[in-house]
């Protein structure tokens, strides 16, 4: 009688592969999310200048450099940091004896599926990696963190001051005209466009001036 065969991939499935391992990654957000003034809010970013994969133990680095010394140096409640770069993506490591004997122990480069070692981001060219957003008086500070984060991350990167009201998609002028006419109100550390309609735009300046 005909014996059936069963053929077994080399790479495992991936529901027998082991889970990722734990992120060595604290937070993407610090210090005050809500600064206590809405006044004179600029914001700072650290820009990848290489394609290339960056080590959660190296982007948790950068993080606490620069969270250190815009602390010391600007004020913990003059600041909002924001690692915009996730290690999501898992690293595998094949690991090779080196001991006498090790070629009777393991096969080599056949089976060679790895085992999960660490997490890394992929960034690409152009990328913002940190994001911080601060009161005008801590600017200065601000700009130095983020040269020093550099110095935690492999290849190149840039400090870019934005031209935009903190994390909002309005430059300086832009958000104080909208502000103004009531046109956005203020989202945590984002603003969102309120209705256009003139007479609900009205009401809202007058409960916002205390006279309604």
């Amino acid at each position: 009688a005909a014996t059936a065969t069963r053929r077994t991939s080399p790479t495992p499935s991936p529901a027998s592969a082991v889970v990722s391992p734990t992120l060595r990654f604290a937070s993407s957000i610090l210090a005050a999310r809500r600064p206590p003034s809405m006044s004179s809010l600029g914001c700072v970013h650290l820009i990848s200048l290489e394609k290339e994969q960056l080590s959660s133990e190296s982007l948790e680095a950068a993080r606490i450099a620069a969270n250190k010394y815009i602390t010391t140096k600007g004020g913990k409640d003059n600041f909002h940091l924001r690692v915009r770069a996730h290690p999501f993506h898992v690293m595998r490591i094949n690991k090779m004896l080196s001991c006498a004997g090790a070629d009777r122990l393991q096969t080599g480069m056949s089976h060679s599926y790895g085992k999960p070692t660490g997490t890394v981001a992929r960034v690409d060219i152009g990328d913002v990696l940190i994001s911080v957003r601060s009161k005008d008086s801590a600017k200065g500070a601000v700009i130095e963190a983020l040269r020093r984060a550099s110095m935690k991350c492999p290849g190149r990167q840039k400090v870019v001051v934005s031209s935009k009201w903190g994390f909002t998609r309005y430059t300086r002028e832009q958000f104080e005209t909208k502000m103004e006419k009531g046109e956005i109100v203020a989202d945590g550390a984002n603003a969102k466009i309120v209705c256009m309609n003139p007479f609900i735009i009205e009401k809202r300046m007058a409960l916002m001036a205390g006279t309604a």
